[in-house]
């Protein structure tokens, strides 16, 4: 942790500041604050806004489990963002559709086929894995996303859903949230 989480005690914060603690309290529900939402509302606009786009893209899209899980699990994969990684792969095996074979593919930092990943889960992971070291996705990746059976609207929320958790993945690396560098295994740091 490189700066402090905010004190459980709101007491610091005003009472527009504290009604969005109040906000991210009720999208966590019974787990309450994580670090990241303590890191965040140091900040509580931000806060409040990060905590509006990720719970839309985590709870307000068209796309199927096995297909938002990979589309998060990727970014925290690659740049290695353990303490995002190990709730989302616990939501990836619950997954309709998803089976161990496929969770080591989405597992492998560079998987180098397809493995047990059904057409539409292996354009997702190539797409994703696209936009998080390349940026500029090649449009033979978006073509594929058609090719497999992906709307535009589904296209829309899997583009989102891999942007916001790379945006998610820099802010918790850049400042070490909930010290997850450390927590995190030899296997997920190559």
């Amino acid at each position: 942790m490189r700066l402090t989480y905010l004190s459980e005690d709101l007491t610091t914060l005003s009472p527009e500041d504290e009604a969005i603690c109040e906000r991210i309290r009720a999208r966590r529900g019974p787990i309450g604050l994580l670090g990241i939402d303590r890191t965040l509302l140091h900040a509580p606009k931000i806060a409040d806004g990060w905590s509006t786009l990720l719970g839309a893209v985590r709870t307000q899209t068209s796309l199927e489990e096995d297909i938002r899980e990979i589309a998060i699990c990727r970014p925290c994969r690659l740049n290695t963002t353990w303490t995002e990684w190990q709730p989302h792969e616990a939501l990836l095996r619950k997954a309709s559709g998803m089976t161990e074979e496929g969770i080591e593919v989405v597992k492998q930092r560079h998987p180098p086929q397809q493995g047990s990943l059904n057409d539409r889960q292996w354009a997702v992971l190539q797409y994703a894995d696209a936009m998080t070291i390349a940026v500029d996705v090649p449009p033979a990746l978006v073509h594929r996303l058609q090719e497999v059976g992906f709307s535009p609207q589904e296209i829309v929320e899997i583009t989102a859903t891999v942007a916001a958790y790379n945006f998610t993945c820099r802010f918790v690396l850049a400042l070490d949230v909930s010290e997850g560098i450390a927590a995190a295994p030899a296997w997920f740091r190559e």
